[in-house]
């Protein structure tokens, strides 16, 4: 409960750390945060140009490819974006945490949380997507009821964000090495995560590589959105079950490594 209260007690400075980093994001940019629009749109269309016929053809289960590939690509973004800026927030923020003193967790916390409304604001890009194929009447989404549930995959997924930030941040204050592995992680988790491609298109010949694809909780929490957003079903219960569980374990063991670590940064920083 004391550390709820210092985390309520440091909100305002919370607030203006998010504000000052989605201000930074777009500082020097003629178009500033039109990008957040521009970016997935782009995209989206030189994926679709290079994926979208050897995919239309392969996977029959794709309702409308554009916007199947816009929802992986949107959550898979937001992921590793948040997590990278999140690593390096102590480092980043070192000077201030040298001069005053301020909860430690609030900056790779906030970095998420910046993140998260961009990521917010750029799902206006699906929207139109949505709006567009479901006006055209080529290849519309199934929209249903069900899509009020989209929000609970994307709760789920700033939970794991916020939970692995803590460990890379703690992490990258003892082993810099860590900023150039996870770059090439998350590189392998674009091509581990059926973003531009379905499993069930796949001819995997080991079922052991078809489970570790699918031991990916970011599999779970792309098909859960999916579900909601374009097929209009009910998600898997058990990609809800793993997933929440993945995220919650991690943000157990972040804030547990993180807590534990805080006094030894100053040394490293």
């Amino acid at each position: 409960m004391k550390y709820l209260r210092n985390f309520y007690k440091y909100r305002g400075l919370m607030y203006e750390i998010v504000r000052k980093n989605i201000k930074l994001q777009y500082r020097d940019s003629i178009l500033g945060m039109f990008w957040t629009f521009l970016q997935p749109l782009l995209t989206t269309i030189v994926l679709v140009f290079i994926f979208g016929n050897v995919f239309g053809k392969s996977s029959s289960g794709v309702v409308n490819y554009p916007i199947y590939l816009l929802c992986g690509r949107l959550l898979y973004e937001f992921y590793s974006q948040s997590t990278k800026r999140a690593m390096r927030s102590i480092r980043n923020s070192a000077s201030v945490i040298k001069k005053v003193y301020v909860p430690k967790y609030i900056y790779p916390i906030s970095n998420v949380l910046s993140n998260f409304i961009t990521f917010f604001i750029s799902l206006i890009v699906l929207v139109c997507f949505i709006v567009f194929f479901c006006v055209t009447g080529k290849n519309p989404p199934h929209i249903t009821a069900y899509i009020l549930l989209s929000p609970v995959p994307i709760l789920i997924l700033l939970i794991l964000a916020i939970g692995i930030g803590l460990i890379l941040c703690t992490l990258d204050v003892f082993f810099k090495d860590i900023d150039y592995l996870y770059e090439v992680f998350c590189l392998l988790l674009f091509y581990m995560t059926p973003i531009v491609y379905k499993i069930d298109a796949l001819k995997i010949s080991s079922k052991l590589f078809s489970y570790v694809l699918m031991a990916n909780p970011m599999y779970s929490i792309t098909e859960m959105f999916r579900c909601c957003v374009l097929y209009g079903e009910m998600f898997n219960i058990h990609h809800l079950l793993y997933s929440l569980g993945f995220a919650l374990v991690s943000l157990f063991i972040g804030l547990l490594v993180f807590y534990k670590k805080q006094d030894k940064f100053i040394l490293h920083i």
